[in-house]
C-alpha cells in the first residue's frame, strides 16, 4: 500500500489532482468543485461511521478509533491554525519554504491513520478523492504545498498508542458461580481485557470505577438482597420478548438506541451523529468542531475503558438478565423467579441477543454520560433542542426530540432494561461514570 508520506510537496495542479496518487478501488470521483460549504471534520467522521458498519466488532476498539481519529484531525488543526492547545505535544515537521494547506493536510492525516493504522482491510481512496474536491485556490510559496505536518502528526499518534493494551488477547475464563457473567450465546467474551487499556485522558480504567451494584462486594451478598431481587423483576418484566407489561413506545426505545449488531454504526457511532447533528445545527465551524469531535471522541474512548475496567477488573462480573432468570433457581434468593423460557427483546434476525460482556456497568449508558457530559460542558448549557436518527435495523425511520443532552442519555440507559439486556443500576451508575470521565477531559485535555 502506498502511503501519501511519499508525495509531499505540490503544485496548485498537482494538488489538485492529487487523487490519482493514491490506491483507486472504484472510478475517480468528477473533478468538480465541492460545496462551499464543506467541513472536513465532519466530511472524515462520516467516513469513519462507514467504517464502523463495515469493521463491527464490540463498541471498544470503535471508541478507540474514534479518538485517534480526531485526535490528528485536531492536532493538524492546531499545527496548521495555531488555534488551541495541541493533544500531543511532540513537534511537528515543517518543510523550508513550504505552504500548508489546512484542508490538504487534515484530509492526508485522516486518509493515513484510517487507511494505514485503524482499518487496514478498508480502501479509503474514494473517499480521498471526494475530500480533494476540496482544493485550494491560490498559488503556494516557493517549497510548493506539503503535508508533513499531516504525517508527522498521524506518526505521534500512532506511536503515542503503541503498545497500549488494545491487543492483549489474554483469555477471559467464564465462571459458574450464580451471579457471574456466562456466555448467553456461545458467543466469547468480548474485549476482557479492555479495562487495562491506557486510557487517552484518565489516570487509569479505575479512576471513576463505580461503586459495585447496589453497593454489594460479593456475588454472595448482591444476590441475597432486595435490591437485587427488584433489578431483576424489573427487566424480567419489562424486557422480555413477550412481555405485556412494555408499551409500543417503550419497545420504540429499546430498539431506537439498541445499534448492537454488525452493520451498524454501534453506539459510539449514533453518539458521533447526534455530534454531527447538533454541531450542523448550532452552525459550528471547521475549528469549532475539530475541537468538539476531538472532546467528544476522547471522552467516548475513556468512557469505554471505564465500564469495561467495571465489566470484568471487580469482584462481580455480573451475569446478564437472560442467565438471572433462567438460573434464578441458583440465586438463593426467594424474591426471584425463574423462567427457563424467558428471552430478551433483543434480537439478531429472530434469534435473542445479549452483548457478550458482564452487565455491570452498561457500555451503552456510559457512552451516553460521557457524551451528554461532553456536550453540556462544550455549549455551556444543557438545554439544546434536537432529533436524534438510528441505524437499528428494528427502529428504520424512527427519531427521537429531546430537549437537553442529560434526557438522550438517561433514555439511553433505561432503554437497556427495555430490551431485556440490563438492570437499571447498570444504566444509572454508567451514566454517572460516563459524566465524570466527560468531566476529567473536558477540565484537562484541549484547553
Amino acid at each position: 500500500m502506498k502511503t501519501l508520506s511519499s508525495i509531499r510537496k505540490w503544485g496548485v495542479a498537482a494538488l489538485t489532482a492529487l487523487a490519482v496518487t493514491v490506491p483507486v478501488a472504484a472510478a475517480p470521483t468528477p473533478a468538480t468543485a465541492a460545496p462551499a460549504s464543506f467541513d472536513h471534520i465532519l466530511y472524515w467522521n462520516d467516513v469513519l461511521l462507514k467504517a464502523y458498519r463495515q469493521t463491527g466488532g464490540p463498541p471498544t476498539v470503535l471508541s478507540r478509533a474514534g479518538a485517534m481519529l480526531h485526535i490528528a484531525l485536531f492536532d493538524t488543526h492546531t499545527a496548521i491554525s495555531h488555534i488551541g492547545t495541541p493533544y500531543l505535544s511532540s513537534g511537528v515537521t515543517r518543510e523550508p519554504g513550504a505552504t500548508y494547506d489546512l484542508k490538504a493536510n487534515l484530509d492526508v492525516a485522516a486518509y493515513n491513520l484510517l487507511q494505514l493504522q485503524l482499518f487496514p482491510n478498508i480502501d479509503f481512496s474514494t473517499d480521498f478523492q471526494k475530500a480533494r474536491l476540496d482544493a485550494p485556490n491560490y498559488e503556494p510559496g516557493p517549497g510548493g504545498f506539503s503535508t508533513s505536518i499531516a504525517e508527522s502528526v498521524v506518526d505521534n499518534v500512532r506511536l503515542n498508542r503503541a503498545n497500549d493494551g488494545s491487543t492483549n488477547n489474554t483469555p477471559y475464563v467464564p465462571s459458574s458461580d450464580p451471579g457471574q457473567w456466562r456466555p448467553t450465546e456461545g458467543v466469547a467474551a468480548a474485549s476482557p481485557n479492555w479495562g487495562l487499556v491506557k486510557p487517552f485522558a484518565l489516570t487509569s480504567g479505575s479512576q471513576f470505577r463505580p461503586a459495585p451494584p447496589g453497593g454489594y462486594s460479593t456475588p454472595a451478598s448482591l444476590l441475597a438482597s432486595t435490591d437485587y431481587a427488584a433489578q431483576v423483576a424489573d427487566v424480567q418484566s419489562l424486557g422480555a420478548a413477550n412481555s405485556t407489561a412494555r408499551t409500543d413506545e417503550q419497545t420504540k426505545i429499546a430498539y431506537f438506541w439498541a445499534n448492537d449488531l454488525d452493520g451498524t454504526y454501534k453506539p459510539p457511532g449514533q453518539l458521533f451523529k447526534l455530534t454531527q447533528i447538533v454541531a450542523k445545527q448550532r452552525g459550528l465551524s471547521q475549528s469549532a468542531n475539530a475541537k468538539l469531535f476531538a472532546l467528544v471522541g476522547i471522552a467516548m474512548a475513556d468512557a469505554a475503558i471505564t465500564a469495561w475496567d467495571a465489566k470484568y477488573q471487580t469482584g462481580i462480573d455480573l451475569w446478564r438478565p437472560v442467565s438471572a432468570i433462567q438460573l434464578a433457581g441458583t440465586d438463593g434468593n426467594p424474591d426471584t423467579e425463574a423462567d427457563d423460557n424467558w428471552q430478551p427483546l433483543s434480537n439478531d434476525a429472530g434469534v435473542p441477543f445479549s452483548p457478550p460482556f458482564p452487565a455491570y456497568v452498561s457500555g451503552h449508558a456510559t457512552f451516553g454520560g460521557a457524551w451528554a457530559g461532553m456536550m453540556r460542558r462544550y455549549f455551556g448549557t444543557n438545554n439544546v433542542t434536537y432529533t436524534a436518527t438510528t441505524e437499528d435495523p428494528h427502529a428504520v425511520g424512527v427519531t427521537r426530540t429531546f430537549n437537553t443532552f442529560t434526557a438522550a442519555a438517561v433514555e439511553n440507559a433505561r432503554s437497556r432494561v427495555y430490551l431485556g439486556v440490563h438492570y437499571q443500576w447498570d444504566g444509572d451508575n454508567g451514566v454517572a461514570a460516563g459524566d465524570a470521565v466527560a468531566g476529567h477531559v473536558y477540565a484537562n485535555r484541549l484547553r
